[in-house]
């Protein structure tokens, strides 16, 4: 063994040696997927509110784009199904329409019912056709399906001014009350944006959706009083048909635009449903979030 001289012994003496510094504790952020229902951060939304803006301008560019009439397929779409619908089930099937022309009844279940299954179809397949975007960076994944929106609002705007012109060609004077139509649109947004979350969490999940949701719709349109009024269901069945919240929405339209007397049981139960839909809609959207960047 070798042995050490005098001169190393001192060398490290208590007096020589220097003092080493403390190393700090290293802080360990252990991030983990949250179990159960998420919050949502209202103030995150407000503060990425700019991007919502931006997506609602891209989609509404690309709605268009390369088309040969462009946005005159706003108002051509639901000109085409009042005409369908008038001939069909006003002239052939003579359905009864509280005296009002039938063309000018129809409109008016057109303007909500056209932007709800507009919306729904953009909102459920925004997440699958959109994936790209939810594994490269982190954003509000709300605003993707919400953003759908946006451009069917635009168009419902141009169909009101259509069905201004309708109502002067039959001669129908609209009632005081469509200053109730803001209150009605806001219903028409939150059943929207509740179904649409739904449908996105699903799609992205379980493909089979995609093919699903033009079924839903269609038998959304025929349980809602698109082309029949609601009076046309007997008496007891109308608080059922009301569970859909279109069905009262649609029928809250026309008795505001036309000066139809309310049928405040069947609003009730839809603004109900409406929002009940809404808040689901939305919380079972950010509690299946976690998983979008994976299965996306």
């Amino acid at each position: 063994m070798s042995t050490m001289t005098s001169d190393e012994v001192a060398a490290l003496s208590p007096s020589n040696l220097q003092a080493v510094p403390a190393v700090p504790p290293v802080d360990e952020l252990v991030i983990r997927p949250t179990k159960g229902w998420i919050g949502i951060d209202w103030k995150e939304l407000w503060r990425y509110r700019e991007l919502l803006y931006f997506l609602v301008w891209r989609d509404y560019k690309v709605r268009y784009k390369q088309t040969v009439l462009g946005i005159a397929w706003a108002v051509l779409q639901p000109v085409f199904n009042m005409i369908v619908f008038t001939v069909i089930f006003g002239h052939l099937a003579k359905i009864e329409t509280d005296g009002y022309p039938y063309a000018v009844y129809v409109f008016a279940g057109l303007l909500p019912w056209t932007f709800f299954s507009q919306s729904v179809n953009l909102a459920g397949l925004s997440l699958v056709n959109q994936a790209h975007l939810l594994t490269k960076v982190y954003f509000p994944r709300l605003f993707v399906p919400s953003s759908s929106l946006g451009a069917s609002l635009v168009d419902m705007a141009i169909s009101m001014g259509v069905y201004a012109v309708i109502l002067t060609i039959y001669q129908q004077v609209p009632s005081w009350q469509v200053v109730f139509i803001p209150f009605l649109v806001v219903l028409t947004i939150m059943a929207t944006l509740g179904l649409g979350y739904v449908l996105a969490a699903l799609t992205v999940s379980y493909r089979d959706f995609r093919y699903i949701i033009p079924f839903v719709l269609q038998a959304m349109m025929y349980l809602s009083p698109v082309v029949y009024p609601v009076s046309l269901v007997p008496a007891k069945y109308q608080p059922l048909l009301a569970l859909n919240p279109m069905a009262g929405i649609i029928d809250g339209y026309r008795c505001a635009i036309l000066g139809k007397e309310w049928n405040f049981t069947t609003l009730g139960i839809s603004a109900t449903t409406t929002v009940a839909l809404f808040f689901f809609g939305l919380y079972f959207f950010r509690k299946t979030e976690r998983r979008f960047a994976d299965i996306a």
